[in-house]
């Protein structure tokens, strides 16, 4: 017998169905059925009585509704007692693409660490679409995202947009296209690109943009590290797509250059992704709370580094 049966089984009770009750709790309608199917197997006797489309309690069901409503009370007492009591513990695992987890994380994670020492965090990185699905089956606690602002919502994940996340193609300082006024996807043609992994939110947008422009997208180069594909680009292997945020430095060093491309076919967002079923443990709570605020600050640097 789960807590969640018996939130249902409330709910049916209260709404006198079980459409109803899937709507108002975001479940489809055979997943109640199966919730409610399962305690009657585990009890052993039937807690409602069909008759019609009505569903009415039987006297086993009344009986249990009793002690369903004792148990729920208690189950949220103690959920109110360990989130107000003392200093965050425990353990956060937190997915993040590389270029994030290199670059926008480490100040965050020593912040939050000099807060909160007895929280263990786990950082696992990964593409987006494997730690999407890694929130959904609740194998991460909360996961950052890299993805275009047209990526599909869905109803069981709750998404916080951070920041815009410009992307450039940087080359080698003395590659030819660094001194063109305006490289266009013509420009592109007959250059050799240096990929990130597949699944790569914003390389896979980038090959349909070239695709979509005729350009072949050659194939021969992918890498797993950023600092790799970074330094075989200065070594003159090639050029690359990737957001300006992981290339800062070696621009403002003159290592490499960033190319005048003007043609972003979509805008990137850095966000924060939890499942909504999730119990918002107090170490998850001011996790989400001091990325918020560093969230601030990016959005500042962004503005800044684009304005200039």
């Amino acid at each position: 017998m789960e807590i969640r049966q018996l939130q249902t089984f409330k709910k049916v009770v209260e709404l006198e169905g079980m459409t109803r009750a899937a709507e108002e709790m975001g479940y489809a309608q055979s997943s109640v059925t199966a919730q409610i199917k399962a305690l009657e197997d585990e009890l052993g006797v039937p807690l409602f009585d069909r008759v019609g489309k009505k569903i009415i309690l039987t006297v086993a069901g009344e009986q249990l509704l009793r002690y369903a409503n004792q148990l729920l009370q208690i189950h949220d007492e103690a959920k109110s007692v360990l989130r107000s009591s003392g200093e965050p513990s425990g353990k956060l695992v937190i997915g993040a693409p590389e270029s994030l987890a290199a670059f926008r994380l480490p100040p965050v994670i020593q912040e939050y660490r000099s807060r909160f020492p007895h929280v263990k965090i786990v950082l696992q990185p990964g593409v987006c679409w494997v730690m999407r699905r890694m929130v959904s089956e609740g194998e991460l606690d909360i996961s950052f995202l890299m993805e275009t602002d047209q990526h599909g919502e869905e109803k069981d994940l709750v998404i916080h947009e951070l920041v815009k996340e410009p992307l450039v193609i940087v080359a080698p300082i003395d590659h030819p296209l660094a001194s063109v006024e305006k490289v266009t996807v013509d420009h592109l043609r007959t250059e050799t690109f240096l990929h990130t992994e597949t699944g790569c939110s914003y390389r896979t947008m980038f090959e349909h943009y070239l695709c979509s422009h005729g350009v072949k997208v050659d194939q021969s180069y992918e890498f797993w590290s950023l600092e790799a594909i970074k330094n075989c680009i200065s070594a003159g292997l090639g050029i690359g797509l990737l957001p300006r945020v992981t290339v800062h430095q070696e621009i403002q060093e003159g290592k490499l250059v960033c190319l005048n491309w003007n043609e972003q076919p979509y805008p990137i967002s850095t966000k924060l992704c939890y499942h909504s079923n999730r119990w918002i443990s107090p170490a998850l709570q001011e996790w989400i709370k001091l990325v918020k605020e560093y969230s601030v600050r990016w959005r500042k640097d962004s503005e800044r580094a684009h304005g200039g």
